[in-house]
């Protein structure tokens, strides 16, 4: 099943198995480097650094490996940083703030990384791949990208985002089911629900692009592999189950939730970012959940909770942190990630034999 395969040829790797480019910290240098070097292809996530980290970070992995890597992106939205913050919900962060000793109403002063200058790093380093999510690539970027050789993924939550995704240029798309964890990669406003299984998605848009699809969410070992093949995808990209890894860079008691959580436990919450995500259900996401339509919009709301998840984390409080997490966490395993594709590759071969 991996011979011939159009995703693994296109990004020069063994095995078409990516680790996703997951932000906020998780994926250290060392944890990209570590899934490339085992033949699948490790991600930065790069969305919420700066472009000097964004450098920083791409020669780090290259002083580790030879091997081809990527970096992934946030597609920036349009936002009002002046807008005032509802009373309740201002009232119950600050109830946070004061269980974890920190001041009430901090001032933001950047709510977001200048998208030009991440992306200006990403073409003078001359990244193998270029990932993005909550959106679609300008045209100059995507000219600038295809120019230098540079492989383009885009998200797809619905089956219209991954049309529009090809029309834009991209050379593959990640189908993201609703599975998933951490942020939801939908872009597309008039969306009813975007909601949709992995199950149900990637056989849809597989059937409605001409371009490789890579199935995203819930696909944690050999059986969710194969069952991706099984629906025509050519690639596979996991999050979770490089979470917990020896490289991680998540918080140690973070890699404990996920190892110890169950299938009921992942909600979908705005609570710590305003924008739609998935993650292990927490006392925060409860004390913001009666005020969600209230809540500021992505990247305001992500801003705003910087400092409370920053001290929860120093704290060792799980309660007020961000647990992105997929529904298939509780198969997690805190293996170093060499070990992990190893293991990925030989149980999907064992479920593709016993299926013959």
């Amino acid at each position: 099943m991996w011979k011939a395969n159009l995703i693994a040829s296109r990004l020069q790797v063994k095995w078409p198995i990516i680790q996703a480019g997951m932000a906020g910290g998780t994926t250290t240098p060392e944890l990209v480097a570590a899934v490339s070097a085992a033949g699948g292809l490790g991600t930065l996530g790069a969305g919420y650094m700066s472009a000097e980290q964004i450098r920083q970070a791409i020669r780090a992995i290259r002083e580790l490996t030879e091997k081809p890597f990527a970096v992934n992106l946030f597609i920036p939205e349009e936002f009002d940083g002046e807008q005032p913050v509802a009373s309740t919900v201002a009232t119950a962060m600050n109830d946070v703030r004061e269980r974890l000793g920190i001041p009430a109403d901090p001032v933001v002063t950047r709510y977001a990384e200048p998208f030009a200058e991440q992306m200006a790093v990403v073409v003078e380093e001359q990244v193998p791949v270029c990932s993005f999510t909550f959106g679609i690539l300008e045209p100059r970027w995507m000219a600038e990208l295809k120019q230098r050789g540079v492989t383009v993924v885009g998200t797809a939550t619905t089956v219209r985002e991954a049309v529009a995704l090809e029309a834009s240029g991209v050379d593959m798309i990640a189908a993201q089911g609703s599975e998933a964890g951490g942020h939801r990669g939908s872009f597309l406003p008039d969306s009813p629900s975007n909601l949709v299984g992995t199950m149900a998605l990637v056989p849809q848009i597989v059937d409605r692009v001409s371009i490789p699809v890579i199935a995203a969410g819930g696909i944690m070992d050999g059986r969710g592999i194969a069952a991706a093949f099984a629906l025509g995808a050519q690639a596979v990209q996991l999050g979770t189950a490089f979470l917990t890894c020896v490289e991680s860079g998540a918080h140690p008691e973070y890699k404990r939730a996920v190892r110890e959580t169950n299938d009921e436990a992942t909600v979908i919450t705005r609570a710590f970012s305003g924008k739609s995500a998935r993650g292990i259900e927490n006392e925060f996401m409860t004390l913001l959940a009666p005020h969600d339509s209230e809540l500021p919009p992505y990247p305001v709301q992500n801003a705003l909770t910087r400092d409370i998840r920053t001290a929860a984390a120093k704290q060792n409080r799980t309660e007020y942190l961000s647990l992105w997490a997929g529904q298939s966490a509780s198969l997690s395993r805190g293996l170093r990630a060499e070990e992990l594709v190893a293991q990925l590759v030989e149980e999907t071969e064992r479920v593709v034999s016993g299926l013959r």
